[in-house]
Order: structure tokens, then sequence, then C-alpha cells
């Protein structure tokens, strides 16, 4: 099985298929059987879709993060069932798509050929993070949600970049509500001169490997290799000011990464409601006929080491139903009374 590095490699490769671990896209070969029957048919089907369904299901069980809690006879059991008479490759999609889904970590997703491509196009225009200057010397980072090619990203950080070396503040809100997930690195990059230099994270495999995240002059790293090139890379860094993050359930995967990034930075708060709940990194395996599985390989750790699964509650809970942007009203409260924005006019 070969392997092309992908999603947020070094110098920000394309973040194909919507990833968010810097991830592995596994050509699958689909021809010889894996872990269940053997050559020639099988229960009707061909050896090209028995091999390709044995193939996917093998991958399932190396990789995914529920592995050990997973009933693999019965669940390959059921997807041959389901792919009974099957002759090609898409054929089995159906079955490989049931048997992602009951892996149960509510984050890996199986697309055929034809979605796999629509995934991973390009948006029309990126939509950059901006920072808004607030009273009381206070700035406001968006960080909206991001995927596309190399070029989606490197416009995405560069502006994003540009943003906050552009910005005076005495506190940061960082407002990931709408940070729905994508690509990790670039919304990190951006976030880098806050976060500050060292760990920051982890990926932590069902082995309980574990792939640290970091920062280094403005710049992030997975493991020792950057993730992207930001401009002016630690011309702008801002370690020592306040940060108020807001989240809410528009929060999700690469979001929660970036929330998870900010837990345990002195100076710290975070602000709204609980997150979407899917905080575990994900790797793109593309099948020999083109289809993808973008399955969830890891949990992640924040730079205390505790790992998180499901929502993240916020430091401080609001009432969101309340008039207005309460969580925002909350976040700014909280950054006044710190004492680098006490004396700001």
């Amino acid at each position: 099985m070969g392997a092309v590095r992908t999603g947020g490699g070094v110098r920000m490769r394309a973040a194909r298929i919507a990833v968010v671990v810097a991830g592995t896209v596994a050509l699958v070969a689909g021809c010889a059987s894996g872990g269940s029957g053997g050559s020639g048919e099988s229960g009707g089907m061909s050896a090209q879709a028995h091999g390709y369904l044995s193939e996917a299901l093998d991958l399932l069980q190396r990789e995914s993060l529920n592995t050990a809690t997973v009933d693999w006879p019965k669940l390959r059991g059921e997807a041959f069932a389901r792919a009974a008479g099957a002759r090609t490759t898409a054929d089995t999609h159906r079955a490989v798509g049931g048997a992602v889904a009951a892996l149960g970590d509510g984050h890996s997703r199986f697309y055929p050929p034809g979605e796999a491509a629509a995934v991973d196009a390009d948006p029309v225009t990126v939509d950059a993070p901006t920072v808004e200057q607030l009273p009381g010397g206070i700035a406001r980072l968006n960080l909206p949600a991001v995927n596309g090619s190399e070029r989606t990203y490197a416009e995405y950080v560069a502006r994003g970049r540009s943003a906050v070396a552009g910005a005076s503040a005495c506190g940061w809100v960082v407002d990931l509500r709408r940070e729905s997930g994508g690509g990790m690195w670039a919304p990190l990059a951006v976030a880098a001169p806050l976060l500050g230099d060292g760990p920051v994270g982890a990926f932590v495999t069902a082995d309980g490997t574990r792939s640290v995240w970091s920062v280094r002059g403005g710049v992030p790293f997975l493991d020792g290799a950057p993730q992207a090139e930001p401009p002016g890379a630690g011309a702008d860094a801002w370690p020592g000011a306040p940060v108020a993050v807001l989240t809410g359930p528009g929060t999700g995967s690469a979001g929660e990464a970036v929330a998870i990034a900010f837990i345990g930075r002195p100076d710290t708060r975070s602000f709204g409601a609980r997150t979407y709940g899917v905080p575990t990194g994900n790797a793109a395996h593309r099948l020999s006929d083109g289809a993808v599985v973008l399955l969830t390989g890891a949990a992640e750790a924040d730079r205390t080491g505790r790992i998180h699964a499901g929502p993240i509650e916020p430091d401080e809970p609001v009432d969101t139903r309340k008039e207005g942007d309460p969580s925002l009203a909350a976040a700014t409260g909280w950054l006044g009374r710190q004492a680098s924005c006490r004396s700001t006019p």
C-alpha cells in the first residue's frame, strides 16, 4: 500500500478531502483480499469487489480510533452481506459507507469518487480571518472554517496574519463560533502569534502514540515538521496578551482543535456554549477507484496532556438566548478586568 503525504503537510501541502490531521492518503489496491475470504468469488461477489471491500475493512480495523471497541466479526459479516452479489467496486460502496458509519466516532465519512472530487474543490472566494477593533483596546480575531487547495490555505493564512499584524490590542477575543471544520493548520497558523512558542496540543492514536502540535517563531509544527509558512512569521507575536476564546455548537472538528490549542495557555479563558463534539483527528485514505475514506484515527489532547472527548465545555457558559451577543459581552468584560486592559482608555 503506497502512501502520499497530504492534509496540511510540510509547507501546507494541499489539505485534500477536508482533512483535519496531517494525514496520509493511502492508495488501497483493492485486488488482493484482506482479512476476510480468499481470491475468487465469495457470496456471489467478483474477486475485484471482494478484494476491494476486504481492503477497505482492513483499513478501518487497522487505523480507526475506535478499533478496540468495535465488534469486527459482526461488522465484517454485515458488510459482506450488504455487498452480496457485487461485481464492481462501485457495487460495494454502500457496504463500505455502512461500515464507516458503524465505527461510531461521529466524524469518519465515506465519499464515492464523484463526491470526493466535489469535497476537494476550492471555494469560489476564500472566507478569510478578520480582525475587528473593539472598545477598550480589545481586538477580535474571527477564524472561519477553511478547506481547499494549497492556494486557498495560503491566501487564508496570508490575509489572517496580515490582519493580526495590523492590530493594536491590550487583549484578544478569538472567535471560533464559525470554525466548523476543514483544515486545522491554516487557522492555527493565523492564531500562532497569540498561542506563543512551545507545545500546544497533540494527536493521540488508539495505541497511545502522540504526535505533538507546537508553535515555533509563529509557525505551527507537527512533530517537528512545519505545517505552514506564514508571511513575516514571528514578527507579529502577542504571546503575553490575555485571550478570551468564544465557542459554540458551530465550533467543530478543526475549530475544536484550535480551541484545544488555547487550553492551558496562561491568561486565557473560554466563553459561550459547548462545541459540536468531534475533537478528533482525521486522515484521508484514497481507495483504488478514487473513493475516499475520511477516517478518524486520533483523539486530541491539550498542552496539559488531557485528552478531550465529545463537546468541549467553555470555562464560562453563557446563556446565548439573551439579546445581542452575550458571549462576546462576557469575554470583553473579562478582558477589561485584566491588568493589560485596565489602563487602556
